[in-house]
């Protein structure tokens, strides 16, 4: 029996109707290229790999990859930390990736930025996340959940917030709800920032400081005049702007 280490996040799930339906979600196909980060012990790799014939997986833990390792005629065994590996090294040709997996919740909101990353080839992906954190991803401009890592995640993909999960479903029972989140990144992205990197960065910086209004969070990058020429109103709060707008400040700058 397999302890749940606390170090890498590890709330093993176990109720048969939950994974009956992220399967459901996941929708997988023969001969997809599917991609699982964390499977554990296998709540839905096996039920996945059953249906899709092969999956490509990637776990820290050791001891779990060894155990895996007796399907590995069906499974591509990668023992690696998710947050530093490289998708793009499973790509062929021009497929792209389904991704999905139920993610360690103290490590979820810098692999889904890291994730992002690699949006272009990955058609859709479906993860257990902290509720929270879906909610975040899903909110709407002008909502209290609205963030830098809701514009992030808008900018990339459509977020579609699926339901819910319980702490009981999980052992050992996590101290917070979860969510299904459904990710499907644009075939054509609908707001283009001319440089990413620096609109990155413009949404970063106006979020630190989410109580002051933009005048004052981006006062050294832009003037009256530039105000004027967006037709925003710098009295706004960066929660107030939608992805589209942020899109327009980066281009300005």
């Amino acid at each position: 029996m397999h302890r749940p280490r606390k170090r890498f996040g590890q709330h093993f799930l176990h109720d048969s109707y939950v994974i009956d339906q992220i399967v459901k979600a996941i929708s997988p196909k023969l001969h997809e290229h599917l991609v699982e980060i964390g499977p554990g012990q296998g709540a839905l790799t096996f039920p996945v790999l059953k249906i899709a014939g092969h999956l490509d997986v990637i776990e820290i833990d050791r001891d779990l990859a060894q155990k895996l390792r007796v399907h590995q005629d069906q499974l591509t065994i990668y023992e690696q930390d998710a947050l530093d590996f490289d998708f793009s090294t499973l790509i062929k040709m021009s497929e792209k990736l389904r991704v999905f997996g139920n993610l360690p919740y103290n490590i979820s909101t810098p692999l889904i930025f890291h994730l992002l990353d690699f949006a272009p080839n990955i058609s859709d992906m479906h993860f257990m996340l902290q509720k929270e954190v879906v909610d975040r991803m899903a909110a709407a401009a002008d909502s209290e959940d609205y963030g830098r890592l809701s514009v992030m995640v808008q900018y990339h993909c459509r977020v579609e917030s699926l339901f819910d999960v319980f702490p009981e479903s999980f052992d050992p029972p996590p101290k917070v709800d979860s969510s299904i989140v459904r990710l499907i990144p644009h075939d054509q992205l609908p707001y283009l920032a001319n440089n990413y990197l620096h609109f990155s960065a413009i949404v970063k910086q106006a979020f630190s400081q989410r109580r002051k209004t933009l005048r004052n969070s981006l006062r050294r990058l832009l003037n009256a005049d530039d105000w004027t020429a967006l037709k925003i109103d710098p009295q706004l709060r960066p929660e107030q702007l939608t992805v589209e707008e942020f899109v327009k400040l980066s281009n300005r700058i």
